[in-house]
């Protein structure tokens, strides 16, 4: 296991560089100890410097060529200054230059190789009273220092190229999962309705059957309880509790019904806050009251548009409800808009018990609930309402950690009214 893990810190290019650089401390003359010395220096500098962390940092990297560059400097200087055979050795901090760093980089650090070859020419390493350089020389000194600029542009140009077509693919990357995901949740949105039309079916044709006999339950309760005698209390209370299953029935009934019935919007032009600011107020008016501080965080760039206040209105009260109730006391619930393209986004945050990934494909299907009282219409209405307007709603949620439920709304003009 051990072996694995330092196998995996080394990489071919690195024997490369060993095997260079021993190579060219074979070839050095006279087998100069200090070339020796910065060729190795240089070497184990190279296979090290991927694997120092603050070395991959922006700073890190102009630090790590300026390093290159003064190593450079000192083996020209070990090795006879301007005449000497490594000045090639500059290409290693330039070609680091072209490949990591823009334009402007890329010929600071050109400039800063070719003068520092130049150096070499000032009186303190050349000794102009006794030598003097013919105009070969000086054609081969300016076709070096060409050759350093040629390579250094040609590397940056082709690592541009490089970096282009990697944005381009990253691009079209980004754009694929994009639209992998809204096909995924135009897909859910599209069985989604489909249950809800088929369940909405069924609902209003049972709920339709199911007030008849509750009618006549309940009239016959009332009746039992018009003819019992005043000291049969237990037959009383029966007739109570008969009179009070058939109210919560019958109540549940209507919100079968309600979810039913197709929505027909009325469209006016609201301010998104002002709607949420009257869901807030009524949430803090809850009895029991809610243990939890609501934070408002409103985008100001957002004009009235057009939606059904009251219908939206229920759509932030359900999801604020669910909030605080999956909130622990003392808990913060976070309400938050902006806008978006042409979307308005209202997201409710809360950091409460959150809700478990098999569950969050299924948590705006009709009649699902985790809760132990729950009928599980709330968020299916929802989805319902947020539907007819054109809208859809996310949610991301992790078990413990809380949920966040995104909805957007188009912001729809009088013109598209």
């Amino acid at each position: 296991m051990d072996i694995r893990r330092w196998l995996s810190f080394i990489r071919p290019q690195d024997f490369v560089w060993l095997l260079l650089c021993t190579g060219l401390a074979a070839l050095t003359p006279e087998r100069n100890p200090p070339a020796v010395a910065i060729l190795f220096t240089l070497a184990i500098y190279q296979v090290v410097e991927y694997k120092v962390p603050v070395l991959n940092t922006a700073r890190g990297v102009i630090v790590s060529i300026l390093v290159k560059l003064g190593l450079g400097f000192l083996l020209i200087g070990f090795t006879g200054g301007v005449a000497s055979s490594y000045y090639l050795i500059l290409l290693i901090p330039i070609l680091s230059a072209a490949t990591t760093l823009g334009a402007l980089g890329v010929s600071l650090f050109t400039l800063l190789a070719c003068a520092s070859y130049l150096s070499f020419l000032l009186p303190v390493f050349f000794d102009w009273g006794r030598l003097t350089i013919d105009p070969d020389q000086v054609y081969e000194l300016g076709l070096r220092l060409a050759f350093l600029s040629a390579v250094g542009y040609l590397t940056y140009r082709l690592a541009e190229s490089t970096r282009v077509e990697a944005r381009k693919h990253e691009h079209a990357a980004q754009q694929l999962a994009e639209a992998n995901r809204n096909l995924r949740e135009a897909e859910a949105a599209v069985r989604r309705s489909e249950r809800l039309a088929a369940l909405g079916q069924l609902t209003a044709g049972l709920a339709h059957e199911l007030r008849n006999p509750l009618g006549t339950m309940r009239a016959s309760a009332e009746m039992l309880v018009k003819n019992v005698s005043g000291e049969n209390e237990v037959a009383r209370e029966l007739a109570g509790y008969i009179s009070t299953e058939v109210d919560r029935t019958n109540a549940l009934i209507t919100r079968f019904l309600e979810f039913s019935r197709p929505f027909h919007l009325r469209l006016i032009q609201a301010d998104i806050a002002d709607v949420i600011d009257r869901v807030v107020a009524q949430l803090q008016r809850h009895d029991p009251p809610f243990d939890v501080t609501i934070y408002k965080n409103y985008s100001p760039d957002i004009p009235p548009f057009l939606f059904d206040a009251d219908l939206i209105e229920r759509v932030i009260l359900n999801l604020l409800l669910n909030a605080a109730q999956a909130s622990m006391a003392g808990g913060a619930i976070t309400v938050k808009t902006r806008q978006t393209d042409s979307r308005v986004e209202v997201s409710v945050i809360d950091r409460g018990s959150g809700i478990n990934t098999k569950d969050l494909e299924s948590i705006f299907n009709p009649f699902f609930t985790t809760k132990a009282d729950g009928v599980g219409l709330g968020l299916a209405i929802v989805s319902k309402i947020v539907d007819e307007h054109g809208g859809k709603i996310a949610v991301e949620s992790e078990a413990g950690r809380g949920s966040v439920f995104r909805v957007f709304l188009p912001m729809r003009t009088e013109a598209e009214k």
